[in-house]
């Protein structure tokens, strides 16, 4: 268990019956580039379980944030989602993931582009500083399958915007674009058929991707990744890691249990 560190549940926020949120305390020891993840979970028979988890809390705050689904006959997540404050939980010691700003080439617009849980290593990022420093835009577009399902719509539509130090980079440069599949809501269907049939950019007032100015980070379902991931080597982009950066990165290691 060395590899890991016991941190306390603060709280815990349940958003619907598929989705929660928790806060824990931090060890002043862990340190973390915003858009990393690390493993979390329980011990369980004297071992741990755990997961990767993204952390949505930024790098400069005291406490921790995970995002998590809850899948009721999942080895970690069917306990996980019961958990109070007080209780403990295991948060791995190293941090690491692609979706870091290091890994992107200078550009002009930021694409986030998640779906489900994989909003919260854009949590982190939109709470950093240096993305707005980075790039003149920066755009999260987040898909869900109903709109219960748009966790953080709050903090993204106003509680940032209202910060004493992000605000006016966060008014100026943010774009959030909330996207739902299966109930009518003024953003409707899936991000990749928006994005190819122009829709997403004549609503947020921006040009088609441009590969010499857009930078696109994607988290989210697998089928989601496959996707673009395809349509964007077929447009002739190269996909950055933690060697050689590039114009778009994809974080693969998340899978719902």
């Amino acid at each position: 268990m060395s590899a890991y560190k016991e941190e306390t549940v603060l709280s815990v926020r349940h958003w619907n019956g598929d989705l929660f949120s928790f806060t824990t305390t931090r060890d002043p020891s862990f340190r973390f580039k915003n858009g990393q993840f690390a493993m979390v979970g329980l011990e369980a028979q004297g071992r741990p379980l755990v997961r990767a988890y993204s952390m949505a809390s930024a790098n400069y705050d005291d406490l921790l944030e995970f995002f998590s689904i809850k899948v009721q006959n999942g080895p970690l997540t069917s306990r996980l989602q019961h958990i109070q404050p007080g209780d403990r939980v295991l948060v791995g010691r190293k941090p690491v993931g692609t979706l870091v700003l290091d890994n992107l080439l200078p550009g002009k617009r930021l694409y986030l582009l998640s779906t489900g849980t994989g909003l919260a290593p854009f949590l982190s990022l939109t709470r950093d500083p240096e993305t707005y420093e980075s790039f003149e835009k920066v755009i999260l577009a987040h898909g869900v399958r109903h709109l219960s399902d748009l966790a953080y719509y709050e903090r993204l539509t106003e509680t940032l915007a209202e910060d004493e130090y992000l605000g006016g980079m966060v008014r100026e440069k943010l774009v959030y674009y909330p996207v739902v599949t299966r109930e009518a809501y003024r953003n409707s269907g899936r991000i990749s058929d928006l994005i190819k049939s122009g829709k997403f950019f004549e609503t947020i007032g921006q040009p088609p991707l441009n590969r010499e100015e857009d930078r696109v980070m994607l988290c989210g379902s697998p089928a989601m990744l496959a996707e673009l991931r395809q349509m964007f080597q077929e447009l002739g982009w190269v996909e950055g890691n933690m060697g050689e950066p590039g114009e778009f990165v994809i974080e693969k290691a998340f899978v719902e249990r």
